[in-house]
């Protein structure tokens, strides 16, 4: 895995380099930025997305099934513990992220119901349901 770098390049604008890749974050001109990319949490969105996305279609080819599109919207909110009844942590607020899958090709609907069920196993749904240890360095 490549190592990400995020170096400010304005105010709030963000250059992103992952590996050979470079991506802009920035947060909207309402809350101070300029909008010049996305901002963070849209960007927690993607990777969520594209992972699941991929996740789908890796095991769709394995098995040899129907799959012929994937598309994940997401959107994200932040709601009081005491309001969520799936949630672990009583008191505070949780992040929350609703994902629509929309799959596109002639599945069963065994085979949609499996897909839906694999989406939950996709590696950075599993990173954000888990404990994370963010360990900080400063140079």
């Amino acid at each position: 895995m490549a190592e990400v770098i995020v170096a400010s390049s304005g105010f709030l604008t963000q250059e992103i380099t992952a590996g050979r890749h470079k991506l802009i974050a920035d947060e909207p001109q309402e809350f101070g930025g300029s909008a010049a990319g996305p901002d963070p949490y849209s960007l927690l969105l993607a990777a969520l997305g594209a992972c699941s996305s991929m996740t789908l279609q890796l095991y769709a080819k394995r098995k040899g099934w129907p799959l012929e599109k994937v598309e994940v919207s997401l959107r994200h909110s932040s709601i009081y513990a005491k309001d969520c009844e799936e949630c672990m942590t009583g008191e505070g607020k949780v992040l929350r992220i609703e994902r629509y899958i929309s799959l596109t090709g002639p599945l069963s609907e065994g085979q949609r119901a499996r897909l839906l069920e694999i989406a939950k196993r996709c590696p950075v749904h599993q990173a954000l349901v888990s404990e994370i240890s963010i360990i900080d360095f400063l140079d």
